[in-house]
């Protein structure tokens, strides 16, 4: 059953306190660049993608979605759960021994809604392309997002495929950089500027769309309902969308400090306090 924008964006809140409790669970994992996807995910799914459940790797006929900067496991998984593809009491099994939900994400134990192991940055495009050309010789006009980080794009084989894309008029694709300005090390200005990315992309080749908002829910459904409309005119898409990282617990926000960092007792207590919900349903 589809829901409304009211009912997403209190799933959105969920889905922030899911993460937030995964990562304080085991003391690891990435809750900064997860935080500031939030939107971008639960408008995929909760919007945007056409998806079958149960969950089949093949996918046939069906919208495909790839994470290139697996890191931000945690909101993949929250939003996974909660869309019905395995049951929300899995998350409490995040970064565990035996667990399906590995820090980055892997396909080996048949966790449902993932079809391809990723988190060895710079690589999800090249695996989402060869995906959207298989669609096209199998007549399926299914279409295939993919995320990226905007520090990932300072790796080198995301631009072969960016130009490889343009090339062979992958027209199937809709790849969204999340534009935060952070990574592990400090600014991405800082580390390795971008430049103009915009403009980059549109030399390359591609349809480039842009997101100031990405932390509105409604804006990210209509960036991507437009990047839909986009498909089919012989190029591929690119959204930028800016976000914030670590979008919704206030001493989070903006920081490249907890790109990888847990927070303590005290600080889940105060993030919760932020992510107020009525009725959560924690699990």
């Amino acid at each position: 059953m589809s829901k409304s924008i009211e009912e997403l964006k209190s799933l959105t809140t969920q889905i922030r306190r899911d993460i937030l409790r995964m990562v304080h669970a085991v003391n690891s994992g990435h809750p900064g660049g997860s935080l500031g996807c939030t939107e971008y995910f639960t408008a995929l799914y909760g919007k945007i993608l056409n998806y079958k459940l149960p969950f089949t790797m093949e996918g046939k006929n069906e919208d495909h979605f790839y994470l290139s900067n697996g890191h931000i496991s945690p909101v993949f998984y929250s939003t996974l759960a909660r869309f019905g593809f395995f049951p929300v009491e899995e998350l409490k099994t995040f970064r565990k021994l035996n667990s399906r939900l590995q820090g980055h994400p892997t396909t080996h134990e048949g966790l449902e809604g993932i079809r391809v192991a990723s988190g060895s940055l710079g690589q999800g495009l090249s695996v989402a392309l060869g995906v959207a050309q298989g669609k096209k010789l199998d007549k399926d006009e299914s279409l295939v997002y993919t995320l990226h980080g905007d520090g990932e794009l300072q790796e080198g084989q995301v631009w072969e495929a960016f130009m490889y894309a343009a090339g062979k008029k992958v027209d199937n694709i809709i790849s969204t950089i999340d534009y935060n300005g952070q990574q592990i090390d400090g600014s991405t200005e800082n580390v390795l500027s971008l430049g103009n990315l915009h403009a980059k992309l549109e030399a390359f080749g591609w349809i480039v769309l842009e997101e100031k908002n990405g932390n509105d829910l409604e804006a990210v459904i209509a960036i991507l309902e437009r990047a839909k409309t986009e498909t089919g005119n012989g190029k591929p898409v690119a959204i930028i969308l800016h976000t914030i990282m670590g979008n919704g617990v206030d001493y989070m926000m903006g920081t490249h400090a907890w790109h990888g960092k847990a927070p303590s007792d005290e600080q889940l207590d105060t993030a919760f306090k932020q992510l107020y919900l009525e009725a959560p349903a924690d699990y």
